[in-house]
């Protein structure tokens, strides 16, 4: 019975359609009442009548009230089930497996679609692992991914192919999916041997199918999204095929965003090759209309810059009056953010993008004992609060570390940190 009674919580959508259900049935029955005959009624009526003389020896209308509520909650018991075993049955056909908990599901889909609309820039694992802990507090989700992979399955569809890398797109698809774990696994399996399939991930080859199919990379990210039944939006950055290079502090230039962290050279800034690519028009619009914007995590350079540097992104970000986060690293890159504190991460951002980019930093508060990244060299970011505040920006102290993967973020905590930030600081400034 308590089960039954989740058809009546808040946000539900479904008390107003009960509600008219009971109106027709009373015009219903009234109907038929006058077309049939006052007759019936009155006989049932002395019925009752006679029925509370008989018990009580006398009659009293505080019971016959009683009766008559009961009768209404038997009523209402009846439409209520009878509404739910109509719904079941239809669930049943379309979603089988899931169909059980039907009022869970709904109260689910409702909860997460008010939630707050988030959009989140980036690319990498970083990103992937924030998205897996949003998905479960709104459905309200964009991700608008870098466009300058070009290593391995990625990087040869993008040569053979002449499309946008679809390596990091996919790794959001699925971290969005509320699908099927064999559906998720057939996506990221990657096919090995000495073929011409080897290195390839399903994933990949599914969205570059999708794209010859469609004509389009926006539109087979759409119809991709649909396969896996996704929890918000993926959107590239750009649609033009664009090449990372850096300029490091000894005046070189290395071309490709893969042969970046392999100089191991001190990055005084990246730059897109053209300079100038058109933003994709819904990568703008989910910046203009979000709640809160974030940053991260992932590669500074590699995954986040790239974005940024899009023609329309970065000003997009600048006029906004979402509430903007920067998810800092837990761990320093090694050949891309060597010894880099937390501040130097923001600094380096500023510096390509100017001011009004960041609000808040977030950061890992949990230390990491040395014995569990010793030799990686990788280091734990130091954070100096007094030169984050310098920049202009606040900071949050969770923790954010996984307890299965060194050095990584893990998904709910970070979902439970960014959402606290969101709320608390109201949405939109």
């Amino acid at each position: 019975m308590f089960h039954l009674l989740k058809w009546l919580y808040p946000g539900m959508k479904m008390k107003r359609w009960l509600l008219l259900f009971a109106v027709g049935v009373m015009l219903f029955s009234f109907g038929g009442a006058l077309a049939i005959n006052y007759e019936y009624l009155g006989r049932a009526e002395e019925q009752i009548f006679l029925f509370v003389y008989r018990t009580v020896g006398s009659y009293n209308y505080a019971i016959t009230a009683i009766v008559g509520v009961v009768i209404v909650i038997i009523g209402s018991c009846m439409m209520l089930w009878a509404t739910r075993s109509i719904i079941r049955s239809i669930i049943a056909v379309l979603i089988p497996d899931r169909s059980e908990n039907l009022v869970d599901l709904i109260y689910q889909e409702r909860k997460l679609g008010r939630g707050p609309a988030v959009t989140v820039i980036g690319g990498g694992h970083g990103l992937s692992v924030l998205l897996r802990g949003i998905k479960s507090s709104t459905n309200n989700v964009s991700a608008v991914v870098t466009v300058a992979d070009d290593g391995g399955s990625s990087g040869r569809l993008r040569e053979e192919l002449g499309i946008i890398p679809p390596g990091d797109l996919r790794n959001c698809l699925v971290a969005l999916a509320d699908t099927e774990p064999l559906m998720e696994k057939l996506f990221q399996y990657r096919f090995e041997g000495n073929s011409a399939l080897a290195g390839h991930s399903f994933g990949n080859l599914f969205i570059a199918a999708m794209n010859e199919v469609t004509g389009d990379m926006e539109t087979a990210l759409k119809e991709s999204s649909k396969v896996l039944a996704v929890k918000g939006r993926v959107i590239p950055a750009s649609k033009e095929s664009v090449r990372l290079d850096a300029v490091m502090t000894d005046g070189t230039v290395v071309e490709g965003e893969s042969q970046i962290p392999e100089v191991h050279k001190k990055i005084r800034r990246v730059q897109l090759f053209p300079e100038h690519v058109q933003a994709v028009p819904a990568a703008i619009e989910a910046i203009e209309t979000a709640d809160a914007i974030i940053l991260g995590p992932g590669s500074l350079y590699t995954s986040i810059m790239p974005n940024l540097l899009v023609d329309g992104v970065a000003s997009a970000l600048k006029k906004s009056n979402a509430i903007k986060i920067y998810i800092c690293n837990v761990m320093t890159q090694p050949g891309e953010t060597d010894n880099y504190s937390a501040s130097q991460h923001v600094k380096a951002i500023l510096d390509h993008t100017g001011r009004d980019m960041i609000d808040f930093v977030l950061v890992n508060s949990t230390p990491i004992p040395e014995t569990m990244w010793r030799g990686t060299g990788a280091t734990p970011v130091i954070i100096d609060e007094d030169k984050i505040n310098a920049l202009g920006c606040g900071l949050f102290k969770e923790d954010l570390v996984s307890t299965t993967e060194v050095g990584r973020h893990d998904p709910d905590k970070l979902c439970a940190a960014v959402m606290k930030i969101i709320y608390s600081m109201g949405g939109r400034k």
